[in-house]
């Protein structure tokens, strides 16, 4: 009986010191440099300048250098992975995204991580703003004429996305969907191509990202008819949410946001978080965003992870009802 009392004694502490232990070391982070990886190619991509703005301004708010290392490939899987098997130490984040951080699970039938077990959720960064543009030879100036267009046409209404499985794919199922319609999707490889052929009239409408279409609208090539996220657009503040124009409830956004492998200390995940909020109040911060259609984001670390499970979710019931796959 002794026995077992000082051993339940040691025990306890044992595990009190590796308490104090832990706290002292993310009480001290960090202590050198991070490593933010981006699944995508670096470039002028909205992934890719998001990261270098705010490992920048982190590099300045923690002491330490944080710099963006590029892993594309995989459907952003490849450097999705790497951070999900990094040591849980904070030196290693992921600047992960709608695709591999919530759709991926759904769409490919085995990915290489769990997109909820693997990954400490630490910040929304932003969500990018999309819209419904069709072309200026449709006749529709309004989500409900589009929907009663679509309705009379039976299925020879068309709409582009910048691949199969993407959230502007995604988000033509959606549509279909909620709206009750049939209308056929013709899937390219990237939203440029898409929007061209938009523009040349090949296809009839697409969820398109603001940062791409934007020049096209305001020059008349393109006609926007709503916004797919929950709050208007403060780049295009009269253009209606697709909730107001009818499909209440509708939201298709692509979000991005900061992550750290699972197990990461608490306490290391509340100082990233608290750190990234602060950058993102930062007025060029703020105007960076706006300039590729997105919307600050805010909050802690457990109200993003409820966002994340919400959008996979979301996403998977989209998948299902679609029947869309990954392409081989």
């Amino acid at each position: 009986m002794h026995t077992l009392r000082s051993a339940a004694r040691f025990c306890a502490v044992a595990l009190i010191g590796t308490g104090l232990a832990s706290a002292a070391w993310a009480q001290n982070y960090p202590t050198r440099p991070v490593r933010m990886i981006t699944p995508y190619s670096s470039g002028n991509s909205t992934a890719d300048i998001m990261a270098r703005n705010l490992a920048q301004k982190l590099s300045a708010s923690l002491g330490v250098n944080v710099f963006v290392e590029n892993r594309p490939g995989g459907s952003a899987m490849i450097g999705t992975e790497a951070v999900a098997r990094a040591a849980p130490d904070g030196y290693t984040l992921l600047l992960g995204a709608t695709g591999p951080n919530a759709i991926n699970v759904s769409l490919f039938k085995k990915i290489p991580y769990d997109p909820i077990n693997d990954f400490a959720p630490v910040a929304l960064v932003a969500v990018t703003t999309s819209v419904l543009v069709v072309h200026p030879s449709v006749p529709a100036n309004s989500v409900a004429q589009l929907i009663k267009l679509a309705k009379t046409t039976n299925g020879r209404l068309n709409y582009g996305s910048a691949g199969m499985g993407g959230t502007s794919h995604l988000a033509g199922e959606l549509f279909n969907t909620m709206a009750g319609v049939k209308t056929t999707h013709v899937p390219y490889r990237g939203m440029a191509p898409a929007v061209i052929d938009l523009i040349g009239g090949q296809v009839d409408f697409m969820f398109a990202t603001l940062p791409g279409t934007q020049a096209q609208i305001q020059a008349g090539r393109l006609r926007a008819l709503a916004v797919a996220t929950e709050k208007r657009s403060e780049v295009l503040p009269d253009l209606p949410t697709m909730s107001e124009a009818g499909l209440v409830g509708f939201q298709s956004s692509s979000f991005f946001g900061l992550f750290a492998p699972a197990k990461t200390p608490a306490d290391i995940v509340t100082k990233l978080n608290e750190h990234t909020n602060r950058a993102l109040k930062q007025p060029d911060v703020r105007d960076m965003m706006r300039s590729q259609g997105s919307e600050v984001g805010d909050g802690t670390p457990e109200q993003f992870g409820s966002f994340v499970r919400a959008e996979i979710k979301k996403w998977a019931a989209v998948i299902k009802a679609s029947g869309a796959t990954a392409e081989d």
